[in-house]
């Protein structure tokens, strides 16, 4: 029996022991999390157009420049990930991540979701964008320049749209997005609220973007602010 009880107590012990080591490890390591913009821009490069983008003291900052489309600063690409930042905007400026979304070549017959429906031009990114705005959008998410529609009217998920939902972003503050993509499953939320849950299978890779929404001719400059950026990959 004393044999038993020893062999048990040093099995329990040893489970113990394990726990804390890969709680330790998990701790060290971040648990996966990486952290962006912590050092500066790193590998990520500007498309679609030539909005400014810098690190201050870990700040991603982007800046509105005049005569510019649409801008993005991408990394990846990934697939199955969860994303985290604070973000602060301008009240005249909008702007959004992209998730899984992808940058058009030369050649590429993407529609573009413009009245002229014509194919999108090289460089120009699009696909899903969680929405950053003062409107009551931000964490729904728009098929950015492909279709130009909301993904909770086209998945019929417009009942996420609460009016929680729409006053989650607060003005002039800053704001805490998690965003987490997995298969065909996307969910956002905007201050612990939930914003968005729907499925679609379209896009199974792609990139992160940074927004810096274009402005009308003479207007800006404006700024949006992003913090605490981390992305963990979960595939």
């Amino acid at each position: 029996m004393n044999i038993i009880r020893s062999f048990l107590v040093s099995a329990v012990a040893g489970a113990v022991l394990a726990s804390f080591s890969l709680q330790a490890a998990d701790k060290k390591s971040g648990g996966g999390w990486q952290a962006l913009f912590k050092d500066g821009l790193g590998d990520a490069k500007v498309v679609s157009g030539t909005a400014a983008y810098k690190v201050e003291s870990g700040v991603l900052i982007g800046t509105t420049v005049d005569g510019s489309p649409n801008s993005f600063l991408i990394k990846g690409p990934y697939q199955d990930l969860e994303l985290e930042f604070d973000v602060k905007v301008d009240d005249a400026l909008n702007s959004g991540v992209q998730v899984r979304s992808h940058v058009a070549k030369e050649g590429d017959q993407i529609p573009s979701g413009s009245k002229s429906g014509k194919a999108l031009p090289a460089g120009r990114m699009y696909g899903p964008q969680c929405e950053i705005a003062v409107s009551g959008s931000a964490g729904d998410f728009y098929d950015e320049a492909r279709r130009a529609v909301w993904w909770t009217d086209v998945t019929s998920t417009q009942a996420m749209r609460t009016e929680a939902s729409r006053a989650a972003f607060k003005k002039g503050e800053w704001n805490k997005f998690r965003i987490v993509v997995k298969g065909d499953h996307y969910q956002s939320w905007v201050n612990g609220v939930p914003t968005a849950d729907f499925r679609q299978s379209g896009d199974p890779e792609g990139y992160i973007g940074f927004q810096v929404h274009q402005v009308k001719k003479g207007d800006g400059p404006y700024t949006v602010q992003w913090r605490n950026v981390r992305l963990r990959e979960t595939k």
